[in-house]
């Protein structure tokens, strides 16, 4: 998938403009931001802030893991991980939009020297091999079809008991989904397979599981909480086009079975493990 065939939600051409006018309708000096300012505008996957924190904490990380963000967006999880463990990140986007826009969110908290952002493609990262420690793969595959070719790729720039971490919206019970969603304007852009067929791709490229936790109710019972919520300048709705209404369809999908949300760590071996 080339930069111009992005679903239109990655390539607006507004990401940088809306993210800043978001941030001083907020009352946020521009020239003095802190990483924690940018928490409810950055994290564009299911769960927010929390949902992040809760995979971070299931691996340990320490200010000598070289981390992969892949997929990274606008670069929030690179610079959380940067922020909190004071590790070196790689952050890779297919979207030249979303990599202008992380590197300068880099540059106004002051976490430039800490994160690597490229453009890239996911299914062919721009990494040379064994050179990671973890691999963070959040709301990233539901984009693509090849999901063989993304594990293989983040099993490739893995060192040996490196891990994947995984945080993702996978098909449910088969019924039709209301478009757009958070990552598609309609089916043409939405990959969804079944949890039993991510985990065989997974363990297919050279993982062995260790966590595995569907988080579908937990995480449909956070999305209904934050709906609930008096509107806020501060969010995804900043730079995300009819925000809104992917998140309602999104959540509408969590509370009937029609997609689920998987939680999951796996390690990476060698061929004769």
């Amino acid at each position: 998938m080339k930069d111009s065939t992005l679903p239109a939600q990655y390539v607006t051409g507004n990401v940088r403009d809306g993210i800043s006018a978001a941030l001083v309708a907020a009352g946020k000096d521009l020239g003095g931001l802190k990483p924690a300012d940018l928490a409810l505008v950055e994290d564009y996957h299911t769960g927010g802030r929390p949902a992040t924190v809760q995979l971070v904490d299931l691996l340990g990380l320490t200010p000598d893991s070289e981390v992969l963000d892949d997929g990274s967006g606008i670069g929030g999880t690179a610079r959380y991980l940067a922020d909190r463990f004071g590790c070196g990140v790689t952050a890779v986007d297919l979207s030249d939009e979303y990599c202008e826009t992380a590197q300068w969110l880099n540059r106004l908290v002051g976490l430039d020297d800490k994160i690597v952002v490229r453009q890239g493609d996911v299914t062919s990262l721009p990494l040379d091999d064994a050179s990671v420690d973890v691999v963070f793969s959040q709301h990233v595959q539901m984009n693509v079809a090849r999901k063989d070719r993304l594990y293989q790729e983040a099993r490739r720039v893995l060192r040996d008991g490196g891990r994947l971490a995984l945080w993702d919206i996978m098909a449910g019970d088969g019924r039709e989904l209301d478009y757009p969603l958070p990552w598609a304007d309609g089916p043409e852009h939405s990959y969804l397979v079944p949890p039993n067929v991510v985990r065989t791709e997974i363990e297919s490229a050279g993982f062995t599981v260790e966590h595995w936790e569907d988080l579908t109710e937990q995480v449909g019972a956070m999305m209904r909480m934050i709906q609930s919520q008096p509107p806020n300048p501060l969010g995804l709705h900043a730079f995300v086009p009819t925000f809104r209404e992917r998140v309602k369809h999104l959540t509408e999908a969590l509370s009937d079975g029609r997609v689920r949300a998987i939680q999951a760590v796996a390690r990476s071996v060698t061929a004769a493990s």
